[in-house]
């Protein structure tokens, strides 16, 4: 069995429900989807055999792994968790709800892109608060799914614009906007990009 791997790297988990958890993170390469706002190169990557990925895994010291991309969903496979599971791993799963997602998996958040989610389970909806006004019917179109764990994590508009001053007065509208929303909503929770802000991977 071989994936295409963009990379593998031990870090915090920086958002939703994990925040602050030591994790190894296995970024998958490619994704079906060209988001504007995506902040991610996961397009590049080597083809790898499971067997070496997990070496390469194991070398950490934690037994969470978070496996990303991109979009992992197009290349995992449940024999592939199974066999994280045979050396001790919580795998958590992050997609963006547009394809399946093996149902080993022990943790599956949603960071949705489109009103329906294709997953048969999700643990947790991580949604990007735009503050462009538009927020309350999309958030609101994600109440039907039952999950765990709701969070919002407001949008770094700094990738759109070259313009600092300007997307520095966007995110703190968008922010505040967010934060509003929390309060008045109290079934969604604040995420942060918290290794932003600590300036690790």
């Amino acid at each position: 069995m071989k994936l295409i791997v963009n990379e593998i790297f031990y870090s915090l988990q920086g958002e939703g429900r994990f925040t602050g958890h030591p994790a190894v993170f296995l970024r998958l390469a490619g994704c079906n989807l060209s988001c504007p706002f995506c902040d991610t190169d996961h397009q590049s990557g080597e083809e790898m055999d499971a067997e070496d990925i997990v070496g390469l895994m194991t070398a950490y010291p934690t037994r969470h792994a978070v496996i990303t991309g991109g979009e992992p969903g197009l290349q995992l496979t449940a024999e592939f968790v199974d066999r994280l599971h045979r050396e001790g791993y919580f795998v958590q799963v992050e997609t963006n709800g547009t394809v399946e997602i093996p149902l080993n998996v022990d943790w599956i958040t949603c960071s949705p892109k489109t009103p329906d989610i294709r997953p048969e389970r999700v643990d947790e909806i991580k949604l990007l608060f735009m503050g462009d006004g538009r927020d309350d019917d999309r958030i609101g179109s994600y109440g039907r799914y039952s999950v765990k764990c709701r969070s919002l994590q407001p949008c770094d508009h700094s990738i759109e614009t070259d313009d600092r001053d300007s997307a520095d007065r966007r995110n703190r509208q968008t922010m505040e906007g967010c934060i509003a929303y929390v309060k008045s909503h109290p079934e969604w929770s604040l995420s942060l990009q918290t290794h932003k802000l600590l300036d690790i991977p």
